[in-house]
């Protein structure tokens, strides 16, 4: 397994990361983003290259990836004109309204995690560690003095791999509009300081 950067996104590329997208927050956003067809149409109609790290097999398969934001961009960013694009008008607008309750603030200093997610098969290998571990290296690189990430309240195992990372919470957010919307209410963010 080789970890590396995803300058450009092949076609089958793009599908494969918005699926990998999906699969780590489809559940969350299934309310809002739903339905699945549509929601992976946006993911890969918006995905950054910029943005993200990929983890390849010996064939070059994608096996994860974890996306990122800074002041310059996001690894699933987009706007309204996406997303009334692919939802109409009228869907575009009001998930546009819905998907702000989840917009944060990206600190100058750092680099927010957009995702991170390994396919099932490949999990347990360390692999979701590496690419975490590549990011930081990234944004040291980039003169960043810190990665930040949010995850939410229900998932242990991502916030056990995140402390065993390094990772540190700073604060806990909670919402009822968004447990309403996105099924969870409150998620931690987790800083990790280079």
């Amino acid at each position: 397994m080789r970890v590396g950067y995803a300058r450009s996104l092949s076609p089958a590329d793009r599908q494969a990361a918005a699926a990998l997208y999906w699969l780590a927050f489809g559940s969350k956003l299934a309310k809002v983003m739903g339905p699945e067809k549509k929601a992976l149409a946006f993911i890969e109609r918006v995905l950054d290259p910029a943005h993200v790290l990929l983890a390849r097999d010996r064939n070059d398969a994608v096996l994860g990836l974890v996306g990122f934001r800074t002041a310059r961009g996001a690894f699933v960013g987009g706007g309204l004109a996406d997303l009334c694009a692919v939802y109409g008008r009228f869907g575009g607008l009001w998930r546009a309204a819905c998907l702000r309750l989840l917009a944060q603030d990206i600190a100058a200093e750092g680099i927010v995690v957009d995702g991170l997610s390994v396919l099932a098969k490949a999990r347990g290998q360390g692999i979701g560690a590496a690419l975490l571990e590549a990011l930081c290296a990234e944004a040291a690189a980039r003169g960043h003095r810190s990665v930040r990430l949010e995850v939410v309240e229900e998932n242990l195992r991502a916030r056990a791999l995140y402390e065993r990372c390094g990772f540190v919470v700073q604060a806990r957010r909670s919402s009822r509009l968004t447990r309403w919307l996105f099924e969870f209410g409150g998620f931690w963010v987790m800083v990790r300081d280079l």
